[in-house]
């Protein structure tokens, strides 16, 4: 078993808050397979590109990415079960439909009108009956990506004003590239700012990672009301392999959780397909410092530009931890549950993409002593 160092997290049940302090390695603790085409609430499960962890109701919500297609727009509710230590079972509770401002559900692109692309989710620490979650936009569509908070009924309250930068442009090459956006979302550690982080680089900023080299995304840190506070840049790794003759690949950050002041979790997903077209994930876990690094906000590009971007250190490569085990499109992080030895956990989602050859995989680590 690899050893790693992780920074311990110590969360108050109800109020969020995290101090860090240093503990041992990280183990796999157990994963499950939800079955091929369950429905909940008449709704299929799947997609599941986001997670957080409800410790006032020992339950977890699980965004889908689900575009409206198989169904409406829509988060779950999960009950994670833990037996000798180990994960041994996940219930899907029930699911709760995305509403748009006039309270009608997300429409599908056949029905036009604002096309979501969920990609995030979050629970307010300072208000339990509120959730946050992010949308990647659509380019084709002109939709821009966005954060919106909701009821737990997923009725809108509020949509946070964003910059610029962020806007969709349809032709040319400007602002976010489709399904590389709002992929990202953490609350600080003091529960009153938000992090929402870029899956990839805005055009204006360069290109995407390759085998050869990374490339970069933009972390923003936001105020409640949507004032931004600081935009660092996040050094992205190259793509850790090759695909296939003619076949896909790529890489790009996944979700982030906050460490402390400075200091984000952030998952990194890569996506390499052989030449039979099958294909295997490598997912990775890095700790991003902002010390040093500067705001990039006032940038209108960095393809060019001199700035200092976020350090990074390897916290752990979940394959590596899982002894050759499979590991799917990871794309949900969330903190879980105290086991009953007092250690906490570290929980995962995957988006099978309503793919037959994919699956929706939780899997759980246990931060040891």
């Amino acid at each position: 078993m690899a050893r790693i160092v992780l920074i311990a997290l110590f969360f108050a049940a109800v109020s969020g808050s995290v101090r860090a302090d240093p503990i041992g390695p990280m183990r796999f603790i157990g994963g499950v397979e939800l079955p091929q085409g369950m429905t909940v609430d008449g709704a299929r499960v799947g997609g599941l590109s986001g997670l957080d962890y409800d410790a006032v109701n020992d339950r977890f919500l699980a965004i889908s990415d689900d575009r409206s297609d198989v169904a409406p727009a829509r988060f779950y509710t999960l009950r994670l079960r833990f037996a000798d230590e180990r994960l041994s079972g996940v219930d899907v509770l029930s699911a709760t439909t995305l509403l748009q401002a006039d309270r009608s559900p997300y429409p599908n692109s056949k029905q036009g009108g604002e096309v979501p692309d969920p990609e995030s989710i979050r629970i307010d620490p300072e208000n339990h009956g509120r959730l946050w979650w992010t949308s990647e936009g659509d380019r084709a569509r002109g939709l821009a990506p966005f954060v919106r908070q909701i009821d737990r009924g997923g009725h809108q309250q509020f949509a946070m004003p964003l910059p610029g930068m962020f806007e969709m442009h349809p032709n040319g090459e400007k602002g976010p590239r489709n399904n590389l956006a709002f992929e990202a979302l953490s609350f600080a550690v003091d529960g009153r700012t938000l992090w929402v982080g870029m899956e990839g680089s805005l055009h204006e900023d360069g290109p995407l990672a390759t085998p050869e080299a990374g490339t970069v995304s933009r972390f923003s840190h936001y105020a409640r009301d949507g004032r931004l506070l600081g935009q660092f840049a996040y050094p992205v790794d190259p793509i850790p392999g090759r695909p296939g003759g003619g076949k896909a690949a790529d890489n790009g950050v996944s979700e982030v959780l906050a460490l402390d002041e400075r200091r984000l979790l952030v998952l990194e997903r890569a996506a390499i397909q052989d030449d039979a077209g099958a294909f295997r994930n490598d997912i990775r876990l890095y700790e991003a410092d902002l010390e040093g690094a500067g705001d990039v906000a006032p940038l209108p590009s960095l393809k060019d530009a001199a700035y200092v971007s976020m350090s990074k250190r390897l916290v752990a490569n979940l394959g590596a931890l899982m002894n050759g085990a499979r590991i799917d499109n990871i794309e949900g992080m969330s903190w879980g549950p105290r086991l009953a030895n007092g250690n906490r956990t570290l929980i995962f989602v995957s988006d099978d993409n309503f793919n037959k050859t994919q699956v929706t995989q939780i899997l759980a680590f246990e931060l040891l002593p």
